[in-house]
């Protein structure tokens, strides 16, 4: 499930840089219960982005920002808990890692949803039942 963070380079802290995937990533996986399933840690892939703090914009004025966006299937945060939880638990963690003044309501969480049969794996086109599958199945393992 990729997961791309952009930031504006100076709000984090060079831990925050290095940790802040790993952190992302587990929220995602345990919003869902799946934080020990092999078959998904493998696939919960992704890239920090660090652009230019004068590159970055709120409204017309260059601004600190922290963007996260996840692709997932469409089986995924079907329930509204599950969505506040994990939009509240990537705010929270850009927060503990910021360096400086970074206000929360300029970091940005959303998820967007692949067609059913088109989350592509390995050349593998799943359909949300054989990413079911493949999940009970590695967690049997």
């Amino acid at each position: 499930m990729p997961i791309s963070i952009q930031v504006s380079r100076g709000l984090l802290t060079l831990e925050g840089e290095r940790t802040i995937f790993r952190r992302v990533a587990q929220a995602l996986l345990s919003a869902h219960g799946l934080q020990d399933n092999p078959f998904m840690k493998e696939n919960v892939i992704g890239h920090l982005v660090v652009t230019e703090a004068a590159t970055s914009f709120v409204g017309d004025a260059p601004a600190s920002l922290a963007i996260v966006e996840v692709k997932v299937p469409s089986v995924t945060f079907r329930d509204r808990s599950t969505q506040q939880a994990f939009v509240d638990s990537v705010t929270q963690i850009v927060d503990e890692l910021k360096a400086g003044a970074h206000p929360p309501s300029r970091t940005y969480v959303n998820v967007t949803y692949a067609v059913d049969g088109a989350w592509g794996i390995a050349g593998k086109a799943y359909t949300n039942d054989d990413l079911g599958a493949a999940i009970a199945a590695s967690a049997n393992v």
